[in-house]
């Protein structure tokens, strides 16, 4: 068995090796589980997907490291960012920024290895734009309810600020259609393994 997963994980390589990286974007409401999908993703194929880490201006919750989660700025350093063209995609969340740096991403592509991004549907839409290629997919909940149960069971957030998370998601999900695939996220187990699955079939198409 460790054999088999050493010969697939040496040809997954060389595969790598010979073609060019392909962008995969996680996206959805905030609370639907992205990040726990991506955690999964990346801890049962480290080698072969890269994870781009975000850069934001709010601050850490519990339990975030910087330049693990996310990179942590103010105002100012984003601004900066911004205007030196070194975001691939940024968009406001609520109450706060966050984005791509670009460098690490075209990087990754060029070395022919696979990057995934977990970001919100505005910054899909603009990698869309930018990355002909990129395989998008929207990560939905299995209701409204249940994301609202989620939401305030982080317990990191103001009601107020879980009202306009709640509206922005409305829209959100009616964004769905332009993904190039959707997984609902009512258990993670099952989820995780349906986006992993969608990657593999995406590596074999190219």
């Amino acid at each position: 068995m460790r054999s088999s997963a050493r010969s697939s994980s040496t040809a997954s390589r060389s595969k790598a090796a010979i073609r060019n990286g392909r962008l995969f974007v996680l996206a959805g409401p905030s609370g639907v589980g992205k990040g726990s999908i991506v955690r999964r993703l990346v801890a049962h194929d480290p080698e072969g997907l890269s994870l781009s880490v975000s850069v934001t201006t709010r601050a850490p919750r519990p339990g975030e490291v910087d330049g693990v989660d996310y990179f942590f700025v103010d105002d100012d350093a984003f601004d900066r960012m911004i205007d030196a063209g070194e975001l691939l995609e940024w968009a406001e969340i609520v109450g706060h920024r966050s984005g791509t740096p670009s460098g690490f991403v075209e990087g990754r592509l060029a070395e022919g290895r696979d990057v995934l991004l977990e970001i919100d549907v505005v910054g899909a839409s603009q990698v869309r734009e930018r990355v002909p290629g990129s395989v998008l997919i929207f990560i939905a909940p299995p209701s409204m309810e249940e994301l609202q149960r989620r939401l305030r069971g982080r317990a990191t957030e103001t009601e107020e600020r879980i009202k306009i998370r709640l509206e922005k998601a409305a829209w959100e999900m009616e964004q769905r259609g332009w993904f190039d695939h959707v997984v609902v996220n009512d258990q993670l187990d099952p989820a995780a393994a349906q986006v992993a699955a969608i990657i593999e079939a995406s590596r074999t198409d190219s």
